[in-house]
């Protein structure tokens, strides 16, 4: 049984890394001592060491250990024997590309749907979805295909920012964006605002935290849902 978070970001404004939801993670991993960590995203450029040991330490205020993917001279094993498994943020489009040109795109759908837990934040998060088409991330890297792990059955845009209407910035806003994503393609697309997440539970989805999210469905009109909003049906 699927068992994921779907976190729209590992940092909220005004607290450490993962710390608005270390709660909730010390009982998503409460069987899982040990976690893997996929880096690849490197937000910023940082080094797969450096972005492990931010993991690291984040973790370590719930007793969890962490390793990195890359420490491993076979990843797809390293997937394969994971306890739990956590992707996080940084570029979409190179982590997609990492996990094709590393061969775990099969072996990380094959894990979680058999239930290992899966945590992702922001590109880690991209990623469940049925494509990276809806990323806020530049594609300075050509992945081999735009579709993703196909966890869930939608897409996923996190960091969905509201209109400022005091801006005077006059660029696409992000509900522009995800409306020409939906002259193409035809997917939903949930906009999971900051501090939120999606619970999965085997064919359950959940909204979860203090948010609502837009959701946007092709030939429809934006919606938004309160949290605690049962999303399973949403395809």
């Amino acid at each position: 049984m699927k068992n994921i978070i779907i976190a729209s970001t590992s940092t909220v404004h005004g607290s450490g890394y993962l710390e608005y939801i270390l709660s909730e993670l010390e009982t998503f991993f409460k069987n899982a001592n040990n976690i893997l960590f996929i880096p690849h995203a490197r937000p910023g450029g940082i080094s797969h060491d450096d972005y492990t040991k931010i993991a690291k330490d984040g973790f370590s205020k719930i007793n969890k250990t962490i390793r990195g993917i890359h420490e491993f001279s076979n990843p797809v094993e390293a997937v394969k024997n994971a306890k739990a498994i956590f992707a996080g943020g940084g570029n979409t489009f190179v982590l997609t590309q990492q996990l094709y040109k590393n061969e775990l795109i099969a072996p990380l759908k094959e894990a979680v749907n058999s239930g290992t837990p899966y945590l992702g934040t922001s590109a880690g998060s991209n990623i469940c979805g049925l494509t990276i088409k809806t990323t806020n991330d530049m594609p300075i890297v050509y992945p081999p295909s735009f579709n993703a792990l196909g966890l869930v059955p939608f897409n996923i845009n996190p960091h969905y920012l509201d209109p400022d209407t005091s801006s005077t910035h006059m660029g696409e806003t992000r509900e522009m964006r995800i409306k020409e994503f939906h002259v193409y393609n035809t997917p939903p697309v949930i906009g999971l605002r900051e501090g939120s997440w999606l619970q999965v539970r085997g064919n359950n989805i959940v909204l979860k935290g203090n948010l609502k999210a837009r959701i946007f469905e092709y030939n429809k009109p934006a919606y938004e849902v309160d949290a605690e909003t049962d999303l399973s049906d949403l395809k």
